[in-house]
This record gives structure tokens, sequence and C-alpha cells, in this order.
């Protein structure tokens, strides 16, 4: 079998030196549509620019593969296959994959695929910049990301290199996952079946390190090690070797979270432990239903709901990642970039121990620098946490619009829950209240209570045929004053029981001031086979006509010039047909006659 390597195409193809020299420069324009901009990540894989789309001149990413792994025919064919895949899934937490193509430029092939620009950075910026996120941001960021791979997994696809750098976080806090597909390209290729293993050896399932094998609980696998990272600040096996960290995932169980990040809780601690199981049997099936566990803990601990952490922003030169960007393979295997490496075999894996044992004695003494480094380091921070460090003040959020409050008390590394109640003064969406109060000394973490107006109370919708106490109920809680209608204001109906609710007046979805009246009408029961027409001269028209829709009856308005004995304008009725006293059938209309 042709061997594959991080450098080239198949040995069994030979390419052109000449053809594979350099990706494509800035300004180029592909399939005399897609024209290149500044380049804004580098990889292993790929190069990624800042495109336009000259036909429809929308921006948009473009990712263009290593021209030696563009001249492999087994590569152009998978990942061919493989962007029509990716661009099946329509996620809002996936970024979309809008075209892919090939061209040639003037050193070679050019393969290249077209996708949704996400204007943030990745996850792994948001991480470098911020360390440990804690309990809330962390599932704020997981709930989004296992969805994105839940839709996938229910049309059968694998995304094999879930981590930080192929999670893109937006500046206006949306959460979006890349890459789907390209790693399966290029280990379907041949580097899988060649003894090599295509992903991040910081994030790979048992199976993948062992076999190259990979399905949606792989996927569950590198997820768990996502969370665990973004609750502690970094992957929970580390080492010199890519050999190294490999081994510790095919023999040894994940560490808890707790023993690092001391804020986690033990449900959060078995839920993890559970996504990281060695025995995939033991994961959750697919990502669907990681992500319905994972709620389940988030309300079983009750965690407040916080918005995503925002980015970074950076010069677009330290973008190191973008979609679909991968660490070059001759990075250091500490790195946590896409790379090929060879997979080792059973004996291999095994007598791993020997050769970290001989390596051992070589790095004592660095470690024993490290160590009193790492304990000197120690003592700076904790004096720090112990002194100024573990306070923050309560930023001012009154009169701000919620999205804004929520971000300013984020930065302020405070956790905020929301009390939402009507006002008839301020806007809905804005923060009337806040406790405590600005520039309060509060700990790092603590949780600080915002109420936000819903603006001015509205009618709530209750059905026909709901009981008064449970309408009258209703109505309270939307901070308005119930009051039952009349008994002339009862009304027959045919399907609502007698004493139930007929309608609300005025009718559901009305605004109204805080503590507004709202008459609860009810059921007089099914309407009689015959209506007596009750006597509506002299009343007006409008009074009439509800006396007579009360009923069951209809009213007609037949208008005529009459100076008359009444009075009081033009607006009363004069007579009216059927006369009063007669008895017709329900519905019947009654003209009435207005001066």
């Amino acid at each position: 079998m042709p061997q594959v390597s991080a450098s080239g195409a198949a040995s069994g193809r030979a390419v052109p030196s000449s053809s594979v020299n350099a990706p494509p420069a800035a300004s180029a324009l592909l399939d005399a549509r897609y024209r290149l901009g500044p380049v804004i990540a580098r990889g292993g894989m790929s190069i990624v620019y800042r495109g336009t789309d000259t036909r429809l001149d929308r921006p948009v990413a473009i990712k263009v593969m290593d021209p030696r792994m563009a001249a492999d025919p087994a590569f152009r064919m998978r990942f061919e296959r493989e962007a029509r895949s990716a661009a099946r899934i329509d996620h809002p937490a996936v970024v979309d994959v809008h075209d892919q193509g090939d061209d040639i430029g003037p050193d070679g092939p050019v393969l290249f695929l077209v996708m949704e620009l996400v204007e943030g950075a990745t996850l792994r910026n948001v991480l470098r910049d911020r360390g440990p996120l804690g309990v809330p941001a962390a599932l704020a960021v997981m709930e989004p990301v296992l969805a994105g791979l839940a839709e996938a997994h229910r049309l059968g696809l694998v995304h094999r290199d879930v981590k930080p750098e192929n999670v893109l976080i937006s500046e206006n806090h949306e959460v979006k996952v890349a890459d789907f597909g390209l790693a399966t390209a290029a280990a379907q290729a041949g580097a899988s079946h060649a003894g090599m293993i295509m992903g991040t050896v910081a994030y790979l399932s048992p199976e993948q390190v062992a076999t190259g094998n990979a399905d949606p609980r792989s996927d569950v696998y590198a997820a768990g090690v996502l969370l665990y990272e973004l609750l502690t600040g970094t992957p929970p096996y580390t080492g010199d070797t890519a050999i190294s960290v490999a081994y510790r995932h095919v023999n040894n169980d994940m560490p808890a979270p707790s023993l690092i990040a001391g804020d986690v809780p033990p449900e959060l601690d078995r839920f993890v432990l559970r996504a990281t199981s060695r025995d995939p049997a033991a994961r959750p099936a697919d990502a669907a239903a990681m992500l319905a566990e994972l709620r389940q803990v988030a309300q079983l601990l009750e965690v407040p709901r916080v918005p995503p952490p925002v980015p970074p922003r950076r010069p677009l030169e330290e973008q190191d990642t973008m979609p679909g960007v991968a660490v070059h393979p001759a990075a250091p295997p500490g790195r946590t970039g896409t790379r090929m490496m060879e997979r080792p075999d059973v004996e291999e894996v095994e007598h791993a121990p020997h050769l970290r044992a001989r390596l051992r004695s070589r790095r004592v003494f660095a470690l024993w620098i490290a160590l009193v480094l790492v304990v000197a380091l120690l003592v700076g921070v904790t004096a720090w946490y112990l002194g100024s460090g573990r306070w923050t003040a309560m930023p001012s959020v009154v009169g701000l619009e919620r999205e804004a409050a929520l971000q300013l008390i984020a930065d302020a590394n405070l956790v905020a829950t929301i009390t939402e109640t009507p006002d008839d003064g301020i806007a809905e969406g804005v923060v009337a209240a806040a406790n405590p109060q600005p520039e309060a000394q509060l700990l790092r973490g603590a949780s600080v209570a915002l109420t936000v107006s819903t603006g001015r109370p509205t009618v709530p919708d209750i059905a026909p045929g709901t009981p008064f106490a449970a309408a009258e109920k209703a109505i309270r809680e939307a901070k308005l004053s119930p009051e039952r209608g009349e008994k002339r204001d009862r009304e027959y109906s045919a399907t609502v029981a007698e004493g139930a609710v007929v309608r609300t007046d005025p009718p559901a979805g009305s605004k109204l001031p805080v503590g507004g009246t709202v008459t609860i009408i009810t059921s007089r029961g099914a309407p009689p086979d015959e209506i007596e027409v009750p006597d509506v001269v002299g009343s007006s028209f409008d009074d009439a006509e509800r006396e007579l829709e009360r009923l069951g009856l209809k009213a007609e308005r037949v208008s005529t010039i009459f100076g008359g004995i009444f009075g009081g304008g033009g607006n009363r009725v004069r007579d009216q047909n059927p006369s009063e006293g007669e008895e017709v059938e329900p519905g019947t209309t009654v003209t009435l006659v207005v001066g």
C-alpha cells in the first residue's frame, strides 16, 4: 500500500515539483468568481483567505488546500465528496459551506472551499485571552457546539476533529463549528489506511488512536475533552511527544475537572467522565444525547444562562486560526493543531512507558527548575488573589439594553440572574433595577440581580372555556386587574359551558397600564331555541348592538333623517324590527332605524 505523508501525495503517483510550489497569491480570481483577499489564517493543510464572491458581491472565507494535497487524486475525490456532505448541514451553529471547486493556477492545481465568513475569532483565542471560562460560560459555549454536531450526526456525518480551533465565536456571541469533513477526507484518502492518524492528538478518542475508526461517539469524546478544557483552561493530557499523549488516551481514565477547577460540581464531573469514557459504549450515543444530558445537568445545578464570551479583538495578522485551519505537521507535538502522525501498533503503545522511563532522567533537572518557578508564581498569584485580585466592582447597568448589561456583568466576572417585570415607563428589554448598587465591591463569580422591563403589561391569551378562577389568576400574574362582567354582559355560547370564560375585554394582546382593568366575559350557556327581542328603542346604536349580540342576535343599521322626539343627536334608535317581545331564532338580524 503506498504511504502518505504530511508533505505530499501518495508515493504511487509522481507529482512534478513545479506544479505544487506555492498557493495562489492574494487578488487571484478562482473559478472566474471568487476574488482572494488578505490571508487570515495558515495551517498545515490549508490557507484561509478573506475573499469576495464577485457574482453575489458578498464577503466569504476561502480555504485553499495545500498544493501537495490538491495534487493527490485520492484526496481531491474525497475532498469534493466531503464538501458536498458538509454543505447539507443547515444549522445556525455550523459554518455554512457555500461552494467547492478547483482551478489551475500559475503553479498547478488549486483546490478550494468557499464558506461563510465569521467575523470574530476561534475558541482557542478566547481560551488564550481568558483562561478557564467558569461553569456558566463553558455550558453557554458547549450547548451550540453540541447542537451543531447533533445536526451533523443526524445526517450521518462525523466531524473527527472537534477542538477549540474549529469552534468560532462571532463578535455578537454566535458559536459555530467549522471544518466538517476535512479530517475525514484526509484520512480516507489514504492516511488512516497507511498506518497514519489524522486529527489533533489532544482530543482523539482511544478508538481513533488504536484503529483510526470514528463514529458519533468519537465526536462525543472530543466534545468531553473540549468541555474539560473550557472548565480548567488546559487539555487533560499533555506530553513531550505525540505518542505519549496518545498512550494516555488509550490507557488512562480521564481525570475529573474539579481536581484543577474547584468550582466544578460533582454532577458536572460525572458528565465529563461519562462523555470521555474509554469504552465508546459507555458514552452518550451521539451529540444529541450528550446535549440532552448537558441540559439536564444545567437544570439540576440551576446554572444561570449567560451569553458565550466575546472573542478578543486582535489585529488580523494575529488571528492564527479561523475556519479550517490546522497547525503544520512539523509543529511541536504539544500544540493543538490537526496533524498526521504514525499510528502506534499495540506493542508500541504497551512499551511506551519504557521509552518515557529512559527520558525521565534527562528531565529531572528541568522539572525541579520548573517546580521552583511554579511555586514562586503560585505565591505571587495567591498574594494578589487574597488582596485585590478576587474582588470586582458592580458596573452601572440600569437603563441599558439587556444584552449590553449582561456583557458588562460578564466582563466584571459576575453572574447575572434576571427577573422580568412589566413597567409603564421603561421600554421593553431595558434594565429597570439592579442589586447591588453600582461600584459595590463583590467577589468574582458572585451573583447579581437584574430586573428587566417587559414594557406595558399585555392582556394574556385566555382560551374559551377556561374556568373563571384560572382566568382571574392569569390576568393578575400579568400585573393587571381582573373584573367579572355584569350579569347582563354574559353571552350565549354553543361551545363554552355556562360560567366559563368566553372572552376578555379588551382582547388578548392589548397593551394596558400596570393595574389596568380587564373584564372577563362569561358564558350564559347554549343559546335557547328562541330568543325574546329586547326593547332597544332610545338607546345609542352601539349599546343596542352590544345588547343584541349578547343575546345571540345581530344588528343592522338603517339611517334616516329624523329630528325626533328622542334628542341626543343622530345616533339614537328610533325604531326596531322585529319589535320588543317577539320571539325569534338565534342569529336573527334585528333592523335598527337610527335618526
